[in-house]
């Protein structure tokens, strides 16, 4: 690689990670109680707070929050990057394949399961058992491997993203009539669900959302060289050792493990797998994963903190839905680049 290019990428690197530090210090200080910057850094530290509900409202609201931010923008990222490689279409991620449907579909499930057992909506809620990660996550691996199965008998990629519209059409439909049989209290937590809400994340579930989250990116760091391989195609990756179903089986654990215990406990967040992986092939003008893959890490982090810093209403106790920012913050990035006429991504 070029050294003004690799200078040029290490900036960025650098200067997105003092982004994240600078946009999570933001998104601990703004909120509906007005918390002095000062005041929040020594409670991080430990230091006795100069009231307890501060220390409450840091410890039990906004540091998760922030965390869940990190966390999903990386997570989401990622499996957008490796599903536009392995479906060979810049439009493939986990919003427009479906498989954040299929997600949901698995939660729909579990919460409708529990009622037939006659466990009531007041006694589990979606956030009080890691069955419900389980859930999704098989959600989303059953979406993926439909979708994978179908990939290699059809030599027409964009049927593959027509299939994957069409699965999530008919998931919101069945969805639909297991909310149409739900009780009031369930229909209201999942409909809240669907909406995406990062302050919902409570610290028991990123004790379980952390290391998950932590080994689906170490998974994808490893498969960035079969992934590159993949991109030259399957007979030259073959070529190189690179064993193409181990391979396209590991990125489907990957994308159910990061998409499903992402959208279990946050929500089904659209666009941030589509738009990040193409904004970090503009700035590096690189195909190589293994620098799209940290690059679209740390731009993900960063777009999702601005998202959650931007849904936060001034002196209100309530956020706008992280999924509205999210889409307004997206659609229009892609109509740019339509209307620019500028090649949204070099997958071949």
């Amino acid at each position: 690689m070029d050294t003004s290019i690799s200078n040029k990428i290490s900036l960025t690197i650098l200067l997105l990670i003092v982004g994240v530090f600078i946009l999570f210090g933001l998104d601990l200080f703004l909120g509906s109680v007005n918390i002095p910057f000062k005041s929040i850094c020594s409670i991080l530290i430990g230091e006795t707070a100069e009231k307890e509900t501060w220390k409450i409202i840091i410890f039990q609201s906004r540091l998760p929050k922030a965390i869940a931010a990190i966390l999903c923008g990386s997570a989401l990222s990622v499996c957008g990057l490796q599903m536009q490689t392995l479906f060979r279409n810049p439009l493939a991620g986990p919003y427009i394949l479906g498989i954040s449907s299929g997600a949901g579909l698995g939660v729909a499930i579990f919460i409708m399961g529990l009622s037939f057992l006659g466990i009531s909506g007041s006694a589990v809620t979606l956030s009080a058992n890691s069955g419900i990660i389980i859930a999704s996550i098989l959600g989303s691996f059953g979406v993926l491997t439909i979708l994978l199965s179908v990939i290699s008998r059809l030599k027409d990629i964009m049927t593959v993203l027509i299939l994957g519209i069409m699965i999530g059409s008919v998931i919101t439909a069945i969805i639909g009539i297991i909310q149409y049989f739900s009780n009031d209290a369930q229909l209201k937590s999942f409909i809240m669900w669907t909406m995406g809400n990062l302050s919902s994340v409570t610290n028991d579930q990123l004790n379980l959302l952390l290391p998950v989250v932590v080994i689906g990116l170490i998974l994808s760091f490893i498969s960035s060289k079969s992934l590159n391989a993949y991109l030259l195609g399957e007979a030259y990756a073959k070529s190189l050792g690179v064993n193409i179903k181990k391979s396209r089986i590991l990125i489907i654990i990957i994308t159910s493990i990061l998409t499903g215990s992402i959208t279990a406990y946050c929500g089904p967040i659209g666009f941030i797998g589509i738009v990040i992986p193409h904004l970090a092939r503009m700035i590096s003008n690189s195909s190589d994963h293994r620098i799209l893959t940290p690059l679209s890490i740390l731009l993900g982090i960063n777009v999702l903190l601005i998202s959650d810093i931007i849904s936060q209403l001034p002196g209100l106790d309530q956020n706008l839905p992280i999924n509205s920012i999210t889409s307004l913050i997206g659609i229009p990035f892609i109509i740019w680049i339509i209307l620019k006429n500028k090649k949204i991504a070099n997958l071949n």
